[in-house]
Formats: structure tokens, sequence, C-alpha cells
């Protein structure tokens, strides 16, 4: 039988686990910035894993109470970027919202470009219907004759 305490316990340590990052991406994070030759402890990793994911949380919860304060529901970049400013991280704000923009320039076109191949497509797709309208009329038509 397991005592309140165990399970209790147990329970504690996997809400621990969902509010940290992945391990695994932590250290493979760490590892693209150390020359390949380097090793990097569990405790290196961990304690990586637990200060990313608070930073995360911190920044996040800033940018939760702005959006809370204006009656929104959504956090979005621009939100984060504030946060990071107004928790004095300008430098990470500004090299943040320069990616963002950028981000979003690049999405931009590719909807841009969906937009364009979608009616593409669909052009074909009107020209392949005409033509398969065509070829069926003209079959019926044939066959009206042969009778």
């Amino acid at each position: 039988m397991v005592d309140n305490s165990e399970a209790s316990s147990s329970k504690d340590m996997i809400k621990e686990q969902e509010r940290l990052l992945p391990i695994a991406n932590v250290g493979r994070i760490m590892k693209q910035i150390l020359p390949q030759n380097a090793k990097i402890s569990k405790e290196a990793k961990e304690t990586m894993q637990e200060c990313a994911s608070e930073f995360i949380a911190f920044v996040t919860g800033e940018a939760s109470e702005k959006c809370r304060k204006e009656r929104r529901k959504t956090v979005n970049g621009d939100d984060v970027c504030w946060a990071l400013g107004t928790l004095g991280f300008d430098e990470y704000a500004g090299s943040l919202k320069r990616y963002l923009d950028r981000y979003r320039e690049i999405e931009g076109d590719r909807g841009q470009n969906r937009v364009n191949n979608n009616s593409e497509e669909n052009n074909l797709e009107e020209n392949n219907n005409s033509l398969l309208y065509r070829n069926n009329r003209v079959e019926r038509e044939r066959d009206d004759f042969v009778v």
C-alpha cells in the first residue's frame, strides 16, 4: 500500500517535470556552444534546465500580466519583447524584436506564395474539370451518333 506522502511526492515530481524544459533539449543547446570534445555534467544540465525554465516563466508571467490588464487572452511575440524590455533585458528585447520582424516577413512571404500557389492550383483544377466535361460530352455525342 502506498502512503499519502509517497503519492503526493510523485505528483509533485510530475508537476516539477512539466514546469521544466526537456533536459535533452537543454543539453543539445548547450552542446552547440561548446567545443565538440567538451562534456557536460548532469548537474550542469539540470542547473541550466532550472534557470532557463525559470527565466521563461518570469518573462511569460510579465507578458501575461500585460495581456490581462489589456483584457486579452493571447500572449504574442510583441508582448514577450515588451516584457523583456520592462524587466531590464533591453538587449534581448531588441534582438528578439528584430528576429520577430524577420520571422513575420518570411511567414508573410510564405503565406503570399501559398495564396499564389492555391490560385494556380485552382486554375489548373478548373481547366482539368473543363477538359473532363468536354471529353465526357464528346463521348456521349459519339455514343449517340453510333446508336
